[in-house]
């Protein structure tokens, strides 16, 4: 995973999170991610962040500030103010997740979000609400004293335009940073005022060449300009010198003070217009890019009709709990995370995962199972809020609220990864502390000039007005965040979650990419394909024995043993297995009819002629080579196999077989045409099957047989080979060996919370087409960020050099404001970039 900043360093402050927000000792990861946001928006903060995951129990937040306009308490302050209203939800709780009353119960509030609350609040406790609020593996019954346990945390009550999951609370988040109220004219407020500076200046400039109007008529129509063009400006540049920051806006204001204090009114005019109107046009363009993230925002509806036995109410979609049935009608958008409960259809999942054909719907087989663990639902059952129903109405169950659900954190990532830096905003941010100072310098200099060449202190004046013009550096302030922002946007339209500028620019810049086996290449849906009885045994004591074990075990490979010796079996009857004990990585040992059961990986017997690998391996006879030389054949067809031993002896061997996926070739071939060199696979599985599974996807190496430490020393191995290596896997079980990648790619990412958290690149579609359109985008970034910093930088090195040798103020900063609408344009085009380049 892309690496973040330490929490170390003079600009870095670890908090911890407890004592952040208020509240129990359990923490509320809604609020958390709030404070978080929240924090990275603030001035003279770069980014703020979870610490490392090995960072204590509790949790930290790591905050990198600018100390040169915050002190340490200052953070720590603002720390604790964002903390505080973030959790204020976050107190005792009823039994199911809900306030508990602190006295008599209120009134019934007059309005529908009031009504709704006090009508759920009050219905009776169903079995869906004890589920919708027990984490999975977690008893019902009363906790024991003493026990810490967690409850969901309601959101804050608040306005739904001050909601960071709906748009609310939008700040401008940059380097070149604005902050406006923009009052009656609304979000159109710079322009409008950049125009009538325009008409001004050209009022005066009119009067003065083709009338006879006394001179102070002109002189009034430039000071109106001076008004309109400098009322944003004068904002901005107070609070950044306030925080002890002289950038763009600062340099301009000085620039025109200075011509108008030699009385170049009309150039200072001029130069406030044009400064105006392109920092307008600037901001409509950024817009452009926010506006196709905020659209992300409003696709979950505002209402939902919820189901209460055979009575449906409309009711506001935020105030839906978990265990709460909503109905979706046709062509409808789904307002909330959940499954399919009753009715079949098919859903568009465009918006949220980036599929590009409807996805066929059914219901789950057990409701309450589903409730009780929504990570194992199945994708065909799983829905999405803001996804559209298609011709067929669709009873959904929830299983998140409206804060967290799937749509609103990736919004909310998004958001967020705008405001994290990459290594080239880094750069140019150090580079303009060092080069703003010397502008000013070189300023103060040419203020001196008369003493060395015979001339009036107003033209020297007026040649280092000119001078702070051009080398201000606005284009290459807005160079790298116009870029990243446009490409987080086009990427989050076709369901890639790509969490800021670094993640972005790691991926265009590798060279190797490590693959997870089953559930990546694979399509992680095995079936049992093979039984091989040993001598003597019959075959129906070989399933009936390894069924009674598989059924304890919640593996995937369990699970499809489990359909396929059902669907073998039929009815006959199967003894009861007990004591399930997994040994990680190679098998399961049981107890059937008091005699214990032993099922693994060949290598988890002892084999004849070789020590024991494992001090869990089963002790007893040694594996027959018979039974060894039959599991070499099957693993060389690319079968995943398991030894059968009950007590002493071997009953047999059986193999199961999960595919590739049908892309997974063609997504290889893809990626070593955008500059790919390497491609390996990684696995838990054994060296032959994960051969056979590279050869047919055309990968360059198959490393098997790895356990999760292992997964990890191989991507460090390969990062030593080839420096810069992308990890692709589930996000969950293979989240070590991403963290130790340079960027980590989780697919399927939609329907985890935990591979959203942990990736830096997620995949919300169970596929790894989108894999491509990530690597090129990424790649076409890095090359816009690379003409725009040269463009930048070439205009001011042009442009320095023509104001000291006399071009004047109106023309520098009409070549000034050009380059910086140029810049954001050529970042703007990431927008349209092709789904299939």
């Amino acid at each position: 995973m892309t690496s973040r900043d330490d929490c170390a360093g003079a600009d870095t402050l670890r908090l911890d999170i407890t004592d952040l927000i208020p509240g129990p000792p359990a923490v509320c990861e809604p609020c958390v991610e709030r404070v978080v946001i929240s924090l990275g928006r603030s001035k003279a903060i770069d980014t703020a962040h979870r610490a490392p995951r090995d960072a204590r129990a509790a949790g930290t937040v790591c905050v990198h500030f600018d100390a040169a306009a915050l002190g340490v308490e200052e953070v720590r302050q603002a720390a604790r103010t964002v903390g505080a209203r973030a959790g204020c939800a976050h107190r005792d709780r009823g039994p199911a997740g809900r306030r508990a009353p602190e006295g008599p119960p209120p009134p019934p509030a007059a309005d529908s979000d009031g009504a709704r609350a006090t009508a759920v609040a009050a219905r009776p406790p169903t079995e869906a609400d004890a589920l919708a609020t027990t984490p999975p593996g977690v008893s019902h019954a009363e906790p024991p004293a003493g026990s810490a346990v967690e409850v969901p945390v309601e959101a804050p009550a608040r306005p739904h335009d001050q909601d960071p999951a709906h748009g609310g609370t939008r700040a401008h988040r940059r380097d070149h940073q604005h902050s406006h109220d923009h009052g009656p004219f609304g979000e159109r407020a710079e322009l409008v005022f950049a125009l009538l500076s325009g008409v001004a200046y050209l009022t005066g400039l009119l009067l003065g060449l083709a009338t006879d109007a006394p001179e102070p008529a002109s002189l009034a129509c430039y000071l109106a300009a001076y008004a309109f063009g400098g009322f944003f400006t004068v904002r901005e540049a107070v609070s950044t010198v306030r925080a002890g920051r002289f950038e763009v806006d600062f340099l301009m204001l000085v620039a025109a003070v200075g011509a108008g204090a030699i009385g170049r009114w009309a150039e200072g005019a001029v130069l406030l217009f044009l400064f105006s109107l392109g920092h307008a046009l600037e901001e409509y363009a950024m817009g452009r890019a926010r506006r196709s993230i905020e659209a992300l925002a409003d696709l979950t509806p505002a209402t939902a009709l919820l189901r209460s036995g055979e009575r449906v109410t409309e009711v506001p979609a935020e105030r839906l709990l978990p265990g709460d049935t909503v109905l979706v009608r046709p062509h409808t958008r789904v307002p909330a995370d959940g499954f399919v409960r009753d009715g079949e259809g098919a859903v568009d999942q465009a918006a949220v995962t980036g599929e590009s054909l409807p996805a066929d719907k059914v219901p789950v087989a057990d409701p309450l199972a589903a409730l009780r663990d929504p990570a194992a639902i199945a994708p065909d059952s799983r829905v999405f809020a803001g996804t559209v129903n298609g011709a067929g109405a669709l009873e959904v169950t929830v299983t998140s609220r409206a804060e967290d659900n799937t749509l609103a954190r990736v919004v909310a990532m998004v958001r967020d990864a705008e405001n994290r830096q990459s290594p080239t905003q880094a750069f140019t941010a150090r580079f303009q502390r060092i080069f703003v100072p010397a502008v000013i310098g070189t300023v103060l200099a040419l203020l001196g000039a008369g003493l060395v060449v015979d001339e009036p202190f107003t033209a020297s004046l007026y040649r280092a007005m000119a001078v702070l013009v051009a080398a201000s550096p606005c284009a290459l302030a807005i160079a790298t965040p116009a870029a990243v922002l446009s490409a987080v946007a086009r990427a989050a339209r076709s369901g890639v979650l790509i969490k800021g500028g670094g993640p972005l620019e790691e991926l265009g810049r590798l060279t190797a990419v490590a693959f997870d086996k089953t559930g990546t290449l694979t399509e992680g849906r095995p079936r049992l394909t093979d039984v091989a009885p040993a001598r003597g045994v019959s075959e129906r004591e070989l399933l009936t024995t390894t069924l009674a074990v598989e059924r304890l075990s919640d593996h995937p490979l369990a699970r499809a043993i489990v359909r396929g010796l059902d669907a073998r079996l039929g009815d006959a009857p199967v003894p009861t297995a007990h004591s399930l004990r997994a040994v990680t990585g190679r098998g399961v040992l049981a107890r059937l009819g008091g005699v214990p059961v032993a099922i693994g990986s060949p290598a988890f017997f002892p084999a004849g002629g070789r020590a024991r690998q494992e001090p869990a391996e089963p002790s007893g006879p040694p594996l027959p080579t018979e039974l060894l030389a039959r599991a070499g054949e099957l693993e060389a067809a690319g079968r995943t196999t398991m030894v059968v031993r009950h007590g002493a002896r071997y009953l047999g061997v059986i193999g199961v077989m999960d595919t590739p996926r049908p892309e997974a070739a063609a997504v290889v071939a893809r990626l070593r045409g955008l500059g790919i060199r390497r491609a390996v696979l990684i696995s838990g599985d054994n060296q032959r099957v994960a051969d056979a599974v590279a050869a047919r996807v055309g990968l360059d190496d198959a490393w098997g047989d790895l356990l999760p430490a292992d997964k990890v020393a191989a991507v460090r191995r390969l990062r030593a080979d080839e420096h810069r290596t992308a990890m692709v896997g589930d996000g969950v079980n293979d989240a070590p060996a991403m963290a130790h990648a340079t960027v980590g790619i989780a697919m399927g990412a939609a329907g985890s919370a935990v591979a959203l958290e942990s990736a830096d690149i997620a995949l919300m579609s169970d596929g790894l087409d989108k894999l491509p359109l990530a690597t090129g985008l990424s790649r076409r970034t890095s090359a816009v960020i690379r003409q725009n910093l040269l463009l930048s930088l070439g205009i001011v090195a042009v442009l320095v050099p023509a104001t000291v040798l006399g071009l004047g103020i109106g023309p520098a900063v009409l070549v000034h404001e050009g380059s910086t609408l140029l810049v954001v344009a050529n970042a703007l085009r990431l927008l349209r970039y092709p789904e299939h380049a």
